[in-house]
């Protein structure tokens, strides 16, 4: 059986987004596998000739932001 959540990682623990279906003492064995930024796996995508913290400053300000309208 496959499960994926989501967790962070923090003070060098990983802290799980929501209690797993599992038994106690179960064994189980991990897979981590990071998730990126969608914003940096864009960049150089469009041409973009700046740097790669001034385009995600740009895509997270909240007057881009496309559900927020004009």
């Amino acid at each position: 059986m496959a499960i994926i959540v989501d967790a962070v990682y923090e003070n060098g623990s990983l802290r799980l987004a929501q209690p797993l279906p599992l038994k106690e003492h179960q064994k189980v064995r991990i897979t981590i596998q990071t998730t990126a930024n969608p914003i940096l796996e864009a960049y150089g995508i469009m041409g973009w000739t700046g740097d790669a913290e001034t385009l995600e400053r740009i895509a997270m300000d909240p007057e881009f932001d496309p559900q927020e309208g004009p």
